[in-house]
């Protein structure tokens, strides 16, 4: 009886008890959709700076080229306005479209198949009923390389990686777990980001939330381990984190962090949060080698200033020390000891996990970007940190960010100037076009193969 109980107390609890609003269920439906759409962070995907919610547009960037997010306002001529029940839940799911063709995982259906019928119908309310109409297309298309521009090749990779089954709750858990496991694994889809792909570009699961390279920045590893993810984290610097984008003395969002934290996460129910924290502090733990001390305790303050009092700029800026670069660039905000600001809004360099990973990148792309917070709408909400792809170069970047790994984070993590280059191009290249195109040719190859064999049977026989 008492697993009975938790069965029905664990289904409800991945229902969201939002208050019924005065114009009836079908209003509250649309309310609770709302909530829902937001958890899943639609409206970063489909809609660009400045545009309508979610009218598309938006140019995903991936290894093999840019993905073009569609409009999904309930349009009937170029949006979802014609879709059934069924064929909705089929491409947020499943990814499959209505007209039978398949999504690019850049989509996450992998994770939204997670998400139970109730909350994908509430979900399905919401766009038909609560998002407003915008009739036209995107100005671009998807147009990837081939093989890949052939959509029903993701047929044969859904069959290998997608998961359809949605989220079964554990009773041997905690309410608050599994509303987080929940959460993380389907609609917030942590995973999509944290987790590290395979050679074919699914999510290996055995490294869940153990940190990946996503083309420019990287997301860190956010297991239970020690050093290498939050393990070390109060529950609470957790959900501050993910409602603030900062925690004291440990990191501060930035990349498409602070963007799912702007558009999403922060407009979660405290009791979301903190079932999300909840979870993650509960994920097992995997560690990197080369993270010998939690990564948000290397370096102190301190200041090499007295090696550049007096002594002339060289001719060549390219030239400059790290010590010069800094107190010409980044002093001001972060103090001359890297102390950070008085009033606590810019962090500290020193103690932050930017500078304490054993993965530089995220040092060098906000270096590059800068960093930038948004509202839930996309509006600019300011510039916490400037962009300097302008204005320094690579040599000088590379320079700069080694002097602050050696002063304030963990010593032994370098810059390079290829890791510089790279990144200021948009990543590395992906090889897995070269590997599909081969593969193509490998299997046309032994079809013939085959072909002539039989053949040759044939005429033996005969």
């Amino acid at each position: 009886m008492m697993a009975t109980f938790r069965m029905a107390a664990g289904a409800a609890l991945l229902s969201l008890a939002l208050p019924v609003l005065a114009a009836g269920p079908d209003a509250a439906a649309i309310e609770r959709g709302r909530y829902l759409a937001t958890a899943g962070d639609c409206i970063a995907c489909h809609s660009v700076p400045g545009g309508k919610p979610m009218a598309g547009g938006l140019a995903l960037a991936t290894p093999l080229g840019a993905i073009v997010a569609t409009n999904i306002t309930p349009s009937t001529t170029h949006g979802i306005g014609k879709y059934t029940l069924k064929q909705f839940s089929d491409a947020v799911r499943h990814g499959v479209r209505a007209d039978g063709a398949n999504l690019y995982p850049a989509m996450p259906y992998t994770a939204y198949a997670k998400v139970t019928d109730e909350d994908t119908a509430a979900l399905y309310d919401y766009f038909m009923h609560g998002v407003a109409a915008v009739d036209a297309a995107p100005a671009q298309a998807t147009d990837l390389p081939f093989p890949f521009n052939i959509r029903l090749s993701m047929a044969g990779w859904n069959l290998l990686f997608l998961d359809k089954k949605p989220f079964v709750v554990d009773t041997a858990k905690s309410m608050e777990w599994n509303r987080g496991a929940y959460l993380a694994q389907g609609l917030a889809h942590c995973t999509t980001c944290h987790t590290p792909r395979n050679a074919l570009m699914a999510e290996q699961m055995s490294k869940e939330l153990g940190g990946a390279d996503l083309g420019t920045w990287y997301a860190p590893n956010i297991t239970s381990d020690i050093h290498s993810g939050v393990g070390g984290w109060s529950q609470q610097e957790l959900v501050d984190y993910l409602r603030t984008g900062r925690a004291a003395n440990k990191a501060q969002a930035a990349g498409p962090m602070a963007e799912a934290i702007d558009h999403s996460l922060k407009h979660l129910s405290d009791a979301d949060l903190n079932a999300i924290a909840h979870y993650v502090k509960g994920v097992p733990a995997i560690r990197d080698k080369a993270d010998t001390q939690p990564v948000t305790q290397w370096g102190k303050a301190g200041d090499e200033l007295a090696s550049i009092r007096g002594v002339p700029l060289p001719q060549n800026l390219n030239k400059m020390s790290g010590a010069q670069l800094y107190d010409a660039q980044c002093a001001s905000c972060h103090q001359a000891k890297g102390e950070g600001s008085f009033d606590g809004s810019l962090p500290p360099l020193f103690h932050n996990s930017v500078t304490g990973r054993s993965n530089s990148n995220n040092l060098v792309m906000a270096i590059l970007d800068g960093v930038e917070r948004q509202d839930g709408k996309g509006s600019h909400a300011g510039h916490l940190m400037p962009a300097f792809r302008q204005a320094l170069s690579d040599e000088q970047i590379v320079t700069l960010g080694n002097y602050v790994q050696k002063m304030y984070g963990n010593p032994d993590v370098k810059v390079t100037a290829e890791q510089v280059t790279t990144l200021r191009n948009g990543g590395p290249a992906s090889n897995l076009i070269g590997l599909a195109r081969a593969g193509i040719i490998v299997g046309v190859l032994v079809l013939l193969a085959l072909l002539l064999w039989w053949r040759g049977r044939r005429r033996k026989d005969a």
